[in-house]
């Protein structure tokens, strides 16, 4: 039970970092844009989606019309509605603003969450629920000062686009869970790459009403590797990482952890966002995104060692009276 404990804590926070490099798309693919990227991406994870599926024993009895209709939608609402809006929030309201509103998830799903299963007394959470809160008011402390409004091109379409991506994340997340309780006999990674083929067929299907809306640069600059090698090698590096790597991971976080654990661990995909934009333009943190840093993590060991001591020390201690 604490070997399963542990793999979902970690699972979880790889999750949270493979999501975070959603944030510094925009800055690192050029002339094209976050369509050409989001189509290279998902369709790679579709084709190391069906490779998984091929490679697993026994998966036909899970290919019903059902589970697949059930996966083509929790891809369309986590991973390809959510790469968009949080890559055009990225654009929009730049790499500091967008991390700080999709700060907004953890708490969310910790307060649906724990409403619906119960997992801890409220009082329990008060504490770490208080650290990530100023942890978040920290790191995003700067965000709408002059100093951080230099990066925005427009806070009317970022905003919202932010919003959103806050939305379809509590959503996805919570339905997926659902998704996986009611499937006890699926394995994990039967339904991740059902997702990630779900995601792929999606960008395939949108890509014809995309190129005639203009929203893809491909057809203009060219799709041969002279001209499009580094959007093929950064689109195919975060299918494996953070959209194939990202959707097995939060999958076993899910089936591993309760809502209100996972959404205090996802916290930390807004610590990861905002270093990988200090990365991206190339500064260091101030004193204030430092604290909000290291508090933001305080936030997350101490809701760790609250769960692990309410749900797992007490079978612990009876194992070893007996």
């Amino acid at each position: 039970m604490d070997r399963l404990f542990y793999i979902g804590v970690s699972a979880a926070l790889f999750a949270a970092f493979a999501f975070s490099l959603n944030f510094v798309v925009p800055f690192i693919i050029g002339d094209y844009s976050t369509f050409d990227f989001a189509l290279i991406r998902h369709v790679v994870s579709g084709l190391v989606g069906i490779y998984i599926l091929f490679s697993e024993k026994r998966v036909v009895r899970h290919l019903t019309l059902r589970n697949c209709l059930q996966a083509i939608w929790l891809a369309f609402i986590g991973y390809v509605g959510y790469f968009l809006t949080v890559t055009g929030a990225a654009v929009f309201a730049g790499p500091v603003i967008a991390p700080a509103f999709l700060g907004l998830v953890p708490i969310v799903l910790m307060v649906i969450g724990n409403q619906r299963q119960g997992s801890l007394p409220w009082r329990s959470l008060m504490a770490p629920l208080a650290l990530v809160l100023a942890g978040l008011i920290l790191v995003n402390g700067t965000a709408f000062t002059a100093q951080g409004l230099n990066s925005v091109e427009s806070l009317w379409v970022g905003v919202p686009l932010a919003l959103a991506a806050v939305g379809l994340w509590v959503w996805f997340a919570l339905t997926n869970q659902a998704a996986l309780a009611a499937r006890p006999e699926m394995p994990s990674g039967v339904w991740s790459a059902l997702i990630l083929v779900g995601g792929g067929v999606l960008m395939l299907a949108f890509y014809p009403v995309g190129a005639a809306m203009d929203l893809f640069q491909l057809p203009a600059l060219g799709f041969g590797w002279n001209a499009a090698g580094n959007l093929y090698v950064w689109g195919a590096s975060f299918a494996l990482l953070a959209t194939a790597g990202g959707v097995r991971a939060w999958n076993i976080a899910s089936r591993s952890l309760p809502v209100a654990l996972a959404a205090q661990l996802i916290v930390s995909e807004t610590a990861f966002g905002v270093i990988g934009g200090l990365i991206v333009h190339a500064r260091w943190p101030t004193p204030m995104e430092v604290a909000g840093v290291v508090v933001l993590i305080a936030g997350v060991v101490l809701s760790v060692r609250i769960f692990y001591a309410r749900q797992f020390a007490p079978v612990r201690t009876l194992l070893a009276q007996e």
